[in-house]
C-alpha cells in the first residue's frame, strides 16, 4: 500500500489585489530604494488591436476549382469507357482533381 500524499500549505502566492508588474509589500521590499532600481511603471497608451484584411477572394477561384474537380472525375471515367490501354488519363484526372484541391485551400 502506497504512503498517503503530503498536503502542501497551498493558496495563494501574491497578495490579493497586485498586478503583474507590481511588488508586494512585504519585508523583503524597502522604501529607500533610489528610483533608478525600481521597475518602471505600465504604459498607459492605448494599442488598438490590429484590424484583420477583410480578404475578398476573386470570383474565379471557386469556378477554378469545380472546373478542376469535375474535369478530373470525368477524364478518370472516360479512360475506362474510351482508352482502356493507357493509365495516362488517370495520371491527368488525378492531377487535375489535386488542382481544384489545391484552389479549394485558396478559397477564403
Amino acid at each position: 500500500m502506497a504512503p498517503p500524499k503530503r498536503k502542501t500549505g497551498g493558496g495563494r502566492v501574491t497578495p490579493k489585489g497586485t498586478r503583474p508588474g507590481e511588488r508586494a509589500a512585504g519585508p523583503s521590499s524597502s522604501s529607500d530604494e533610489p528610483a533608478s532600481r525600481t521597475s518602471p511603471a505600465a504604459s498607459s497608451r492605448y494599442t488598438p488591436r490590429r484590424s484583420r484584411r477583410q480578404l475578398v477572394p476573386p470570383n474565379w477561384i471557386p469556378v477554378i476549382m469545380l472546373v478542376l474537380l469535375v474535369g478530373g472525375g470525368l477524364v478518370i471515367m472516360a479512360r475506362y469507357l474510351v482508352w482502356s490501354s493507357s493509365n495516362i488519363p488517370t495520371l491527368i484526372g488525378l492531377a487535375m482533381i489535386m488542382g481544384g484541391l489545391f484552389a479549394a485551400t485558396k478559397w477564403e
